[in-house]
């Protein structure tokens, strides 16, 4: 399989009453004609969105939903993700048709199951987390793709000046992460033209991409770029970052920190020097900007690193997003891509 995919800015919809409802099923469907879905898919993301939607009005007392284009193995998709303070629930009861907790006739998360390509979610002491992607129906074969990913702008901002991009030739993988320095229209610049190079550039090779980073970033305000070189075959990892970018290598009961060097990609930094790591396959391999706290770990979370990276994405972001800048991360789960 060969992809290279840009992360689309994640669009927030603030879901509180019944009215909103009808707004994050439009949004929904908007994302879903924008990636060239035909009228049946259409409906079934409207339908996903509707459902995840209401539940959050009747069951949760409000929330929001983040609407993103997932890149799928055949083609884009459509992910939307719903986050709450509400009671939680357990997902082995609410499943079955016919069970609520709010006295309705208790079909919508099985609605959800069986119109997604992909349902997964998280309940705890904080809330509820669900994430549900369509792709187009396309008979046989895997659609998705083991990896999450968020870019959201800070409070009040409309542009994103933090991005990523994802690169797949056979069993060679490379992430990049960015983080445009500072916020608004200038970082987003920034990190723009770091996913463009990022997307041109020959090779995987991680100094050498963010080489190429640094000339594309080159004659903007430049920022933090991190990237990992990874061979699903192997398990051989090869990271270069300069700046602010977090990075780590996640298993069940143990995780390792990846090293950046100072600098700035596009303006000046002394050298990416390479560190080598091998990891099997299962391990997570996590990048964010400096919008999310570094103090998380995934033992806090008993059972959530087993879930998809989208979910686990998900529940980082609600617990750690600092909440005065942009915020991006992206999670691949390291293993066969095809």
């Amino acid at each position: 399989m060969d992809l290279t995919f840009a992360g689309h800015l994640t669009r927030v919809v603030v879901i509180e009453e019944t009215s909103q409802v009808g707004q994050a099923r439009r949004e929904a469907l908007a994302l879903a004609g924008q990636v060239g879905f035909d009228e049946t898919d259409a409906a079934r993301v409207a339908l996903v969105a509707t459902e995840l939607a209401t539940n959050l009005v009747k069951h949760a007392r409000g929330g929001r939903m983040y609407l993103s284009v997932a890149a799928g193995r055949a083609g884009p998709g459509v992910e939307m993700c719903t986050l709450d303070d509400g009671p939680g629930f357990s997902l082995a009861q609410c499943l079955p048709d016919g069970y609520s907790t709010g006295g309705t006739q208790g079909n919508g998360l099985g609605a959800i199951r069986r119109q997604a390509t992909l349902f997964d979610a998280w309940s705890d002491a904080k809330g509820a987390v669900i994430v549900a992607r369509v792709y187009p129906a396309r008979p046989g074969g895997v659609c998705d793709l083991p990896y999450g990913a968020l870019r959201l702008p800070m409070r009040h901002e409309l542009a994103c000046g933090d991005a990523w991009h994802l690169r797949v030739q056979g069993s060679a993988v490379a992430v990049t992460m960015i983080d445009g320095l500072g916020h608004g229209l200038p970082a987003a610049d920034a990190a723009q033209a770091g996913v463009a190079a990022a997307g041109q550039a020959s090779g995987f090779d991680a100094p050498t991409l963010v080489g190429a980073l640094h000339a594309g970033m080159s004659g903007t305000r430049g920022g933090a770029a991190a990237v990992a070189s990874l061979d699903m075959h192997t398990g051989s990892i090869q990271f270069a970052g300069i700046g602010n970018i977090a990075a780590s290598l996640c298993e069940p009961t143990s995780s390792r920190g990846m090293a950046s060097h100072p600098g700035i990609v596009g303006v000046q930094y002394r050298k990416a020097q390479p560190f080598q790591f091998h990891a099997p396959a299962g391990t997570l391999l996590v990048m964010h900007s400096d919008g999310l706290q570094a103090r998380w770990s995934l033992r806090d979370y008993p059972g959530l690193f087993h879930r998809h990276p989208s979910l686990i994405v998900a529940v980082l972001q609600r617990d750690f997003d600092r909440g005065r800048d942009d915020v991006g991360i992206v999670a691949l789960r390291l293993g066969d891509l095809h």
